[in-house]
């Protein structure tokens, strides 16, 4: 029993070291080891195009359109066309009944008629008068007549020769109406006031319209050929976009096609929506195709600045060192610190002007080895202390 007792405290200690020696392990391997050989993120430098954007959206809509109205009231009689027909300049669209204005012009011609047959009459009775003027005139000289039968003789023919000019007023007079009552004969034809393609109809055959106040909406025609962009932009980016800007935009139902163009004009008055202070600027597109559509929404980049088939980086994978800026670059023995010159920078990427090769590879990041996150240079490479576990 007393051998037994005096063995039962050294198995406990040389348990205890074992232990005490497993947890040394541990604790050298997590720390040293892990410390020597961290989980690198690499990536291969290589070439490509990078931007800076401002982003905005906008709607397109046509760049000429016209709303084509009735000038006169009446009945729609008839319309030629249906929504999404092509038109041509001066096609007939539709029709109001006429039978009000052709029968005033049928009134109006006869007048005038009537008027110019009365003329006719005034010039034979002036033939006349001035016939017997001039027979009264030998006879008086004659001491034929007396005076006051060639006084009447002379006041006939001016009193002629002034229903003559008002005669030939009051035809003129109802001449010019006559001609308005043409013209609103031709109204009750509606015709294409350009090129274009009917968008939309307002009214119904049979439809009473009334033109007494206002031109009643029958159709609007735009042409689809060319269409305008109006893209909204807030008041912090506005002052960085200028007539010329090149853009480029997509739309919802081609998210992956890019339409290319340029800034037509930025209004100078501002929408405000909730609060929010907003600039309509104006882009003209050509509708190759017919592929863009009225109404449609796009989401529209403003180039700032480009640089294409450059060599790029990620943002992430700077960092700034004793010497300035650098990455880390792998090599057959590890790693390396290699200074680099910098072009045209992004969020994301940035141009590599010096300093590194297409194919060469880089640390962008180090795998957090507890929660698998990435962890990149936090500060960016313009300052502060280097991302990851470790700087150099």
């Amino acid at each position: 029993m007393n051998l037994f007792a005096s063995r039962k405290p050294l198995t406990l200690v040389v348990l205890a070291l074992l232990a005490l020696i497993l947890l040394c392990s541990l604790a050298y391997r997590y720390v040293f080891a892990s410390a020597a050989e961290p989980d690198y993120l690499w990536h291969t430098v290589e070439r490509r195009s990078i931007e800076n954007v401002i982003a905005a959206s906008g709607t397109l809509e046509p760049k000429d359109y016209v709303e084509v109205g009735a000038q006169v009231s009446g009945q729609l009689e008839s319309l030629a066309v249906e929504v999404g027909d092509v038109v041509a300049r001066e096609q007939l669209l539709a029709e109001i009944d006429a039978t009000v204005f052709e029968t005033k012009v049928m009134s109006a011609e006869a007048s005038l008629e009537n008027k110019r047959a009365q003329l006719e009459k005034l010039h034979a009775e002036q033939y006349l008068a001035e016939e017997r003027l001039e027979r009264n005139r030998n006879l008086f000289t004659q001491n034929a007549i007396s005076r006051d039968t060639l006084t009447a003789s002379e006041t006939e023919v001016k009193g002629l020769k002034a229903s003559i000019r008002a005669m030939q007023a009051q035809i003129k007079a109802d001449s010019a109406s006559l001609d308005g009552d043409k013209a609103t004969l031709n109204y009750a034809k509606i015709y294409a006031p350009m090129d274009g393609t009917v968008v939309s109809i307002a009214v119904r055959e049979g439809q009473t319209l009334n033109a007494n106040q206002s031109a009643p909406l029958i159709m609007k025609i735009a042409d689809l050929s060319v269409l305008t962009l109006r893209t909204e932009v807030s008041e912090a980016d506005v002052t960085r976009i200028y007539p010329g800007m090149p853009v480029y935009f997509s739309t919802l139902g081609e998210p992956q096609e890019r339409w290319y163009s340029t800034v037509r004009q930025v209004l100078p008055t501002p929408e405000i929506v909730n609060e929010v202070v907003l600039y309509q600027v104006l882009i003209d597109i050509e509708n190759k195709g017919s592929r863009l559509m009225d109404s449609m929404t796009a989401q529209v980049f403003f180039i700032e600045d480009q640089a294409e088939n450059v060599l790029t980086v990620p943002a992430g994978a700077l960092r700034r060192g004793p010497g300035g800026l650098g990455v880390l670059k792998q090599t057959a023995s590890g790693t390396e610190r290699v200074a680099v010159k910098l072009g045209m920078r992004t969020r994301t990427q940035v141009e590599i002007a010096e300093g590194l090769n297409e194919g060469d590879v880089v640390v962008a990041g180090i795998r957090n080895p507890e929660t698998g996150a990435v962890e990149e240079n936090r500060r960016g490479p313009m300052g502060g202390p280097p991302g990851g576990r470790r700087g150099f």
